[in-house]
């Protein structure tokens, strides 16, 4: 079969399993079984395939449409702000909003060299990013996971920022360093009722650790704001990324512990997404 008919009939197969993205998840698991890329198998109809890269492709394709394993861990791969990243079961796939809270960030810090922690690193997908953006920035990294931490550090000597970030296992809570101009942080958020209702995908591959933020979802956000109005700068920022519904709660708790807001970010679908806020110094 040449790559268009295999495409095509992978396709057809993730379609009759309600896989939305159906098309380009035929392409990228074709390019990730047969080691070619992408634009090659869709341009050049004369590259032959041999029997092991086919059987490849069809048990990846199986493994997206019937037991809906995500797309970034059959590749062990994810782009996110124009790096590519190494991700898997232990980390959360990086996502498109969380990629917003980045935006905002370069632009409010540009031309500065803000020293950041960022709390529940995960796949490092944040500090990376904005370390790339900020030549002369350094920061440190925590995660509770040791898995996430070494697969964070990984991530960060492909895209030449190792030297600049500092990884530390820790919980915030128990976590002692020195004052920061900017702590970002996307802390699990998902109630415990609501784990039940994720979509397959991500209930059953994700880490359960990174999403469950307690029976409100905001268990693990206090201790990171409590903790950050102790580590952080006169004129330091707190970026916060919250989950859908829960600006109320948290805008509460922000001004309970003497912060005050600066910026909100709106996602895609128009829900407020990231809260930034300062220290109010009396």
């Amino acid at each position: 079969m040449t790559p268009n008919e295999l495409i095509k009939k992978g396709s057809n197969f993730l379609k009759n399993n309600n896989i939305k993205s159906h098309i380009i998840d035929a392409e990228l698991l074709l390019s990730k079984a047969s080691s070619k890329s992408r634009e090659n198998l869709l341009v050049k109809s004369d590259i032959e395939l041999n029997h092991n890269q086919i059987k490849t492709y069809n048990y990846l394709i199986f493994r997206r449409g019937i037991a809906k394993e995500p797309v970034a861990y059959l590749l062990n791969q994810k782009e996110f702000w124009s790096i590519k990243l190494d991700v898997n079961k232990d980390v959360l796939i990086p996502r498109p909003e969380t990629e917003i809270l980045v935006e905002t960030l370069t632009k409010f810090y540009k031309g500065k060299n803000p020293f950041i922690l960022d709390i529940g690193t995960g796949s490092g997908c944040i500090i990376i990013s904005l370390l790339q953006e900020f030549k002369r920035s350094n920061g440190i990294a925590i995660d509770i996971s040791q898995k996430a931490l070494n697969l964070a550090k990984k991530n960060s000597k492909i895209n030449d920022t190792y030297k600049r970030i500092k990884f530390i296992k820790s919980a915030i809570s128990n976590f002692n360093g020195p004052k920061f101009d900017l702590i970002v942080s996307n802390p699990p958020y998902i109630s415990c009722p609501d784990l039940k209702n994720l979509d397959d995908s991500i209930k059953y591959f994700e880490p359960k650790i990174a999403l469950d933020g307690g029976n409100d979802g905001l268990d693990v956000m206090r201790k990171v704001i409590y903790k950050s109005k102790k580590i952080l700068k006169i004129n330091g920022m707190l970026a916060l990324e919250i989950g859908n519904g829960q600006y109320k709660k948290v805008s509460q708790i922000l001004k309970l512990n003497k912060f005050r807001e600066k910026i909100i970010i709106r996602d895609y679908k128009d829900n407020i997404r990231c809260i930034f806020s300062t220290l109010n110094h009396y």
